[in-house]
């Protein structure tokens, strides 16, 4: 029999790490792409790449080191501070990292398809630059803050590697869904894998299928 308490328990907390994780990517991630649209310096370049790697990167070798840096041997430990490591802030580092690239691309490609013309029109009219951000170029790319923002949480929904290295299985602290689906299946508790695993599965065809509506409807308004 499936413990309710457990799996609510693991869905406030993916739910919330979710959702804090989007916000500071959303935060983070919207002057960085906002540099790499805009920037033709080399250093773009290689910022970018950084940026992208967790695409390629196995998720166990970001979490390792991770683990290692929010130690106590690690960069916390070196500076006087508690180890971050099976910790709920320390799951949030893990997916901000872990996640940048699924909301960052998609803001600087929006940021990018935006182009100089309305900037420079939104300048002869006196707009300042930060006037030109906030009042031209970010209404003019909010499909990609919006598919940065859906892709950024259900990513961190979906999280294993790096949440399982950094977090391990903390009741209340960083147990998270993907961890107690993981859980369940080493004590061969296969009905109650299902039930999780079916609720992760319909969850992701439904962020799917919102990014699908949500690309078309405004597709139908952009002027």
């Amino acid at each position: 029999m499936i413990d309710t308490r457990d799996i609510f328990g693991a869905l406030a907390l993916t739910l919330e790490l979710a959702s804090v994780t989007t916000l500071l990517l959303l935060l983070l991630g919207t002057p960085l792409a906002w540099w790499l649209a805009r920037s033709r310096s080399w250093r773009s370049d290689v910022v970018g790449t950084l940026v992208a790697l967790p695409l390629v990167m196995p998720p166990t070798v970001l979490g390792f080191y991770l683990l290692i840096a929010l130690g106590p041997s690690g960069l916390g430990g070196l500076f006087g501070l508690r180890s971050l490591a099976f910790s709920f802030p320390g799951l949030v580092i893990g997916s901000v990292i872990y996640s940048m690239p699924f909301v960052v691309q998609p803001v600087r490609s929006a940021f990018e398809a935006v182009g100089d013309r309305p900037l420079e029109v939104a300048a002869t009219l006196r707009a300042g630059p930060l006037d030109r951000f906030f009042t031209v170029a970010v209404p003019l790319a909010r499909s990609g803050f919006l598919t940065g923002a859906v892709l950024g949480f259900a990513h961190t929904v979906g999280e294993f590697g790096v949440v399982l290295m950094i977090g391990g299985n903390v009741p209340g602290k960083t147990r998270v869904l993907s961890i107690a689906i993981f859980d369940y299946v080493e004590q061969l508790r296969f009905a109650d894998a299902h039930i999780v695993a079916g609720g992760m599965l319909v969850f992701s065809f439904l962020v799917i299928l919102a990014m699908s509506r949500i690309g078309r409807r405004l597709g139908e308004i952009a002027p």
